[in-house]
C-alpha cells in the first residue's frame, strides 16, 4: 500500500524530542537544588558554629536569639528543598511556615516596643493573611500525587479504547476541563 509522505516538519519533530529535552533540563534542575542544600547545609553549620562561640562569655541573648531564629529559618528552608527534590512541588505549607518564622524573628529582634506602630500593624496583617493560607491550603485539592491527567487522557486517546472504569474518571475530568 502507499504510506504517506513525511513532511520535512515531521523529520525535525522526530529529532526534537521533547521528552529527552524535558528529563535534561529536571535533571539539571535537581541538580541545582542539590547544590542549594548542600550551600545552605553549610550555612547552618557556620552559623551553628558561631552560636556555640557565642554562648562563651560574654553573653549577648539578643544577638544568640536572633541566631536561633535565623537558624530556624535556615532549617525550614532545608526543608522545603528537600520536599521539592522528593516531590517535584514547592510545598505550600512549608513556605508559609518559613514566611511566618521570618516576620516573628524580625519583630523578635527589632523589639515589639521599638517598631513604629504601623509596621507592626502591616506585619500583624501580613501573618493574618498567611494564617489564613495555612487554613485555606487544608482545602485546596492535592494536585500532585503521582496523577498526571494530561498523560491519563493523552494515553487513552492515542489506544482508542478506554477501560470501563476509566470511563467515569475521563468524564469528571473532562467537565473540569469545560
Amino acid at each position: 500500500m502507499n504510506q504517506p509522505l513525511k513532511s520535512p516538519l515531521h523529520y525535525w519533530y522526530e529529532f526534537f524530542n521533547r521528552s529527552a529535552i524535558v528529563r535534561s533540563l529536571e535533571t539539571i534542575q535537581d541538580l541545582i537544588v542539590i547544590s542549594l542544600c548542600v550551600g545552605l547545609f553549610c550555612v547552618m553549620a557556620i552559623q551553628l558554629r558561631g552560636i556555640f562561640f557565642m554562648l562563651l562569655p560574654p553573653l549577648n541573648f539578643h544577638q544568640i536569639t536572633a541566631d536561633i531564629l535565623f537558624l530556624l529559618i535556615l532549617v525550614e528552608l532545608f526543608r522545603l528543598l528537600i520536599i521539592y527534590l522528593q516531590e517535584q512541588r514547592v510545598s505550600i505549607g512549608v513556605a508559609v511556615e518559613v514566611s511566618i518564622v521570618s516576620v516573628l524573628r524580625e519583630v523578635i529582634v527589632r523589639g515589639v516596643l521599638e517598631v513604629p506602630w504601623n509596621q507592626i500593624l502591616a506585619a500583624c496583617a501580613f501573618l493574618l493573611v498567611l494564617a489564613a493560607l495555612l487554613v485555606v491550603r487544608v482545602w485546596i485539592p492535592p494536585t500532585f500525587k503521582g496523577i498526571d491527567p494530561e498523560k491519563r487522557y493523552a494515553k487513552t486517546h492515542h489506544n482508542g479504547s478506554v477501560p470501563e472504569d476509566r470511563i467515569e474518571t475521563l468524564h469528571v475530568s473532562s467537565l473540569h476541563e469545560m
